[in-house]
């Protein structure tokens, strides 16, 4: 009985841990894989990087976009930090 209550702080730590940091970061993981699953042409996106854009087609791990001046570009998706419109 002594050696499970030496345990139980050890325990109520990790569940602690889990609920309020390991557990968020796999929510804001999972939206984020959907958000850039869920690209399609006309979205505009910032990327990691700060660059704004409008996304002119979709690959399997690519995207093409167009920034303001016309040029086209091809970011992995992994690279779009969020869809600022759709």
């Amino acid at each position: 009985m002594g050696s499970l209550t030496g345990l139980l702080p050890i325990v109520a730590m990790f569940a602690v841990m889990w609920f309020f940091i390991i557990r968020p970061a796999q929510k804001r993981q999972k939206n984020t894989s959907r958000m850039q699953n869920d690209l399609k042409r006309g979205d505009q996106i910032i990327t990691v990087g700060g660059l704004h854009a409008k996304v002119d087609a979709v690959d399997d791990k690519t995207i093409f976009v167009v920034v303001a001046d016309g040029t086209r570009l091809q970011f992995e998706r992994v690279a779009v930090g969020r869809v600022i419109s759709e």
